[in-house]
């Protein structure tokens, strides 16, 4: 198994799909809880441009319990709340990574079940948080990172030129 994304009760749709646009980039499974701010139904997903979004392994919940009852793995909290960084945990083959709604992020009760698992990205103490689309970006690229980018494109091409010739 792969890496795998998952969004709890996401706001705001613009920072959806940008985080759609990462998964089909990466190959990571997008999961999304409910209640959505927003619909994902084909005409709305089209209306938006998301050209890419049948490129994505995309799975809904109606809610947190019926996620845990289907997946298992290993599962990690993105919280400007927790203690370690993002960098300082090894992110195992059939990760989840987990991110709150955009206007509470992750509910605390959840947390303190997994205070080994969750992680920050480094920031200075007066910004509240990042955007939510970059900070999946980030944390998505440093296990990634860490499982050697199996099955990503690691070299690109010129269109006009060649690289050889440099």
């Amino acid at each position: 198994m792969g890496l795998n994304i998952v969004l709890l009760e996401p706001e705001i749709p613009q920072n959806t799909g940008n985080i759609a646009r990462t998964c089909a980039a990466t190959g990571a499974a997008l999961h999304l809880i409910e209640p959505l701010g927003f619909s994902i139904d084909e005409k709305a997903v089209r209306r938006a441009g998301l050209d890419y979004w049948s490129k994505l392994s995309l799975f809904v919940y109606p809610d947190l319990e019926d996620f845990f009852h289907q997946n298992k793995g290993s599962f990690f909290f993105c919280t400007t709340k927790a203690r370690q960084s993002y960098c300082d945990v090894d992110y195992p083959s059939n990760s989840y990574l987990f991110f709150g709604k955009e206007s509470r992020g992750l509910p605390e009760g959840l947390l303190l079940r997994h205070p080994s698992s969750c992680i920050r990205i480094p920031m200075k103490k007066d910004i509240r948080s990042l955007n939510l689309a970059n900070t999946v970006a980030i944390v998505t690229y440093e296990a990634l990172r860490q499982q050697g980018f199996r099955a990503l494109e690691l070299r690109g091409e010129l269109h006009r030129h060649n690289w050889d010739s440099v």
